[in-house]
């Protein structure tokens, strides 16, 4: 009973490095990769789902692992998904950690470049438009890759022009 809680200083700073180098490096390689296979999650969310999957598995099949480390290494990645989300209030932050929405169509113009940089073929495009009931291109107004994978249609209404709060962080290429 007694190794469950034993461990040493330099174990407690090894732990947290390791936390805080794993939780950075997903959010890292995440931005790079790019966010296609993680549909619905954002790289900040995704981050975090993994961080603490790994430290739960490794905690509970590692005799290497005392539990009194695995819950140092629980509470760093918390702690760290607590202030990463107080720091991304700062637009730059926000920028560093997030995904922006990606303009893939305007109007009825395809932003083939757009398509490309969020690793969208044509044929994903058109089963979304279907999705999205649209029947002719002149009833599109926007398409956007957002930031959780997902793909929003901007349908025309009468002839508004889109809201430019709604199209704030739109990255047109």
């Amino acid at each position: 009973m007694k190794n469950l809680f034993d461990t040493t200083w330099e174990n407690v700073l090894l732990i947290f490095a390791s936390a805080v180098g794993i939780y950075l490096a997903i959010i890292l390689l995440t931005r790079i990769v790019g966010k296609r296979s993680f549909s619905k999650m954002s790289s900040f969310d995704f981050a975090m789902t993994v961080a603490v999957g790994s430290i739960v598995a490794t905690t509970i099949l590692s005799s290497s692992v005392k539990l009194t480390e695995g819950i140092i290494g629980l509470a760093s990645v918390y702690g760290l998904q607590i202030s990463i989300a107080l720091a991304r209030r700062k637009k730059s932050i926000q920028e560093l950690v997030d995904n922006s929405p990606l303009l893939l169509m305007d109007g009825e113009k395809i932003i083939n470049a757009n398509l490309l940089k969020a690793r969208v073929t044509e044929g994903d495009l058109r089963s979304k438009l279907r999705e999205a009931n649209v029947t002719d291109l002149k009833q599109v107004k926007a398409v956007v890759f957002e930031t959780t994978g997902d793909i929003s249609v901007l349908h025309k209404k009468d002839d508004q022009p889109l809201s430019l709060w709604i199209m704030q962080d739109v990255k047109r290429a």
